[in-house]
């Protein structure tokens, strides 16, 4: 005898909900930075009405720290195709590396400055601490480093070089961060 498993369509539909609000949530801050997310805001921007909001999320950082995960998330798994893409083309990872970051600081430099705002934030709201730290371990997962230290040392100049870039009037090329995250790897070969 075959079991099926019911689906519950209510709740497809309320994670399909949060998932829509969570993005709003990352366009406000794409667009306004982390003090124009307000309920009111993030309905407005998904279209939805205000207490949809707050039904999903009742307090302002349950929201923000749903929209730093998603967006944590959703970064960590581009790095890996990144990576998995630079191991079948035959590529070094300071390719891969380059390529992200060059994503990051072009097509997608709002969604890091999001995601940036939302990291430091997380300085001051204890509550998104957890969520701000994904990031780092999701990069610390993806390959085992026998130096630790230099591993650390490399995520830091990573985020480095992200800061540098977003404040730069016009987003480095792939090519031109490549020597640099070469060098930044060289010591952890």
């Amino acid at each position: 005898m075959r079991s099926y498993r019911r689906v519950d369509g209510r709740r497809t539909r309320g994670d399909r909900r949060r998932r829509e609000i969570v993005e709003a949530a990352l366009r406000v801050v794409e667009r306004d930075g982390v003090a124009g997310v307000s309920h009111r805001s993030v309905a407005a921007e998904a279209e939805i009405p205000p207490a949809s909001i707050t039904y999903h999320f009742a307090a302002l950082d349950d929201l923000l720290v749903a929209a730093l995960v998603h967006s944590a998330e959703e970064s960590a798994a581009r790095t890996r195709d990144l990576i998995e893409s630079s191991r079948i083309k035959g590529s070094g990872p300071a390719g891969a590396v380059a390529e992200m970051l060059a994503d990051a600081l072009g097509p997608r430099r709002g969604r890091t400055m999001a995601q940036f705002e939302l990291y430091l934030l997380a300085a001051r709201r204890p509550a998104l601490r957890p969520a701000a730290r994904l990031w780092i371990d999701v990069l610390t997962s993806l390959g085992r480093q026998p130096d630790e230290v230099g591993f650390r040392a490399f995520l830091a100049a990573l985020d480095g070089m992200l800061t540098q870039g977003l404040i730069d009037d016009e987003p480095p090329t792939a090519a031109e961060l490549l020597p640099v995250v070469e060098h930044l790897l060289a010591p952890l070969r």
